[in-house]
């Protein structure tokens, strides 16, 4: 089993940044891929990045591209995702994910292991 723990949400202006954190314990020999989803209310749980988890591949999704980046540092068993030129439409409760398969998956029936999620406003 994976355990994922994200940090780092909060309230921000239009235009501000957030770093969040997710770090995993547990089974991480096991982890091959990890990503980052989020879910506004109302809204079906959607894509944002994925990364390998020992490679640089990365998919991103198009609605954060030039604006999100994701990074990780493998001895921390850490995934971070900074998020630049915030929207108030990025306002969702953002989750990770990981999976042992290491596709970069964009569905989150991919993902069998999930964080509790943490909450990011974006102020207009």
């Amino acid at each position: 089993q994976v355990q994922l723990v994200e940090s780092g949400g909060g309230l921000v202006q239009a235009g501000g940044s957030l770093r969040l954190s997710c770090t995993a314990s547990g089974s991480t020999f096991s982890m091959n891929a990890m990503g980052w989803f989020r879910q506004a209310p109302g809204k079906e749980r959607e894509f944002v990045v994925a990364m390998q988890w020992r490679s640089d591949r990365t998919a991103l999704a198009d609605s954060v591209k030039g604006r999100f980046t994701a990074s990780r540092d493998n001895a921390k068993n850490t995934m971070y995702l900074q998020m630049d030129s915030l929207r108030p439409e990025d306002t969702a409760v953002y989750y990770c994910a990981a999976n042992k398969i290491g596709v970069l998956a964009t569905t989150p029936s991919r993902y069998p292991y999930w964080g509790q999620g943490t909450q990011v406003t974006v102020s207009s």
